[in-house]
């Protein structure tokens, strides 16, 4: 990937893959009792501390956190985790954090994304001014855009094609008016990008609108792991079924025909937290420097094939499981959790 990067126009910005060098990884202690409720906090505190414990084994960790909970996050972290106070609404640093760029000069940047609070279904005041921040922070200039969006709307190969699901992006909550034509546009040329594959996601079935996060991650250029859900009953089984189509029929802005491998969901899971909103997909795992981050359910046969995928696909990475079951009832993975800032 550091080759790719020297091929880049000087002027040109441009996202790359998540399996680039990270510089560093950031996250929020953000979850609030009135957000997740007295009974999950505890819970989904330890889940955060976990996972950035966890991240901290390859890669230093910056988390963002409240003064009040300050004294919280260090009992759990101790020194092994940079603890940064700032206001926070929540924890989804994929969403509400920035995006980092590069250019051909090894120049870094961040792009502010307007995060909404995911088409004002929740408080964000706060949250909205998380991506200008961790810009300050990393030292890196902002770079500003009309579009409305999240982290986890996007996924790219760092060779300028990127998936995208329209359900999130196309969405008069977001982005009132804005043809798709005109999305693409100021997209790629906020991205560095020469093509999107479109999946259609799914609207209101969850608080993102359907993140493509949930549902299709890049390993390598051409290659992607796509979720599979296999029950009928469920409605990401249309829909997944609808995406492996796609990707199985698309080709990537270098003109190569993808390679899909596929994850399936756990159908045996624990039932602590459980509820119809549990997300229960593996595709929302997390590159490190040589790690890769993922959720286990407890259901050892479902746990175990997704290992082994994921194992598969990055044959040089240390695949570690965690069990996140409370983010997970609060609808988001690991992957929600977390954002990359690269190597300049």
């Amino acid at each position: 990937m550091v080759n790719a990067y020297a091929k880049r126009p000087e002027g040109r910005w441009q996202m790359p893959d998540e399996s680039a060098p990270h510089k560093h990884t950031w996250m929020a202690f953000g979850a609030s009792e009135q957000i997740w409720g007295s009974d999950l906090l505890p819970a989904v505190q330890q889940n955060l501390a976990d996972i950035a414990l966890t991240i901290a084994e390859f890669e230093p960790v910056s988390m963002l956190v409240r003064k009040h909970d300050y004294a919280r996050a260090r009992e759990l972290m101790g020194d092994a985790v940079e603890l940064v106070v700032a206001p926070l609404d929540d924890l989804w640093m994929r969403d509400t954090g920035p995006t980092f760029v590069l250019n051909g000069k090894g120049q870094k940047a961040a792009i502010d994304l307007n995060f909404n609070g995911w088409g004002e279904k929740q408080a964000y005041s706060r949250d909205a001014r998380v991506a200008g921040f961790v810009a300050r922070q990393a030292g890196v200039q902002v770079i500003n855009t009309d579009l409305v969006m999240e982290g986890g709307c996007i996924e790219v190969d760092g060779e300028g094609t990127a998936i995208i699901t329209e359900s999130c992006v196309l969405n008069d909550n977001r982005n009132s008016g804005v043809s798709k034509a005109a999305f693409e546009t100021e997209l790629k040329q906020l991205l560095g990008l020469d093509k999107i594959i479109w999946l259609p996601g799914i609207r209101g079935k969850d608080i993102t609108d359907g993140h493509t996060d949930f549902y299709a991650r890049f390993v390598r250029p051409g290659v992607v792991i796509a979720g599979y859900e296999p029950y009928p009953d469920t409605y990401d089984h249309q829909v997944t079924k609808r995406h492996l189509e796609i990707l199985r029929s698309v080709t990537d802005a270098q003109g190569r025909k993808l390679d899909v491998l596929v994850l399936e969901g756990p159908e045996d899971m624990r039932q602590t937290y459980f509820h119809d909103g549990f997300a229960s997909g593996y595709v929302g795992f997390y590159l490190c420097n040589g790690g890769v981050i993922a959720q286990q359910f407890g259901d050892a046969k479902a746990d175990r094939a997704a290992k082994q995928v994921l194992q598969r696909a990055f044959p040089d990475r240390e695949v570690v499981q965690l069990n996140v079951d409370a983010l997970a009832a609060g609808g988001g993975s690991i992957h929600c959790a977390t954002q990359q800032e690269p190597v300049g």
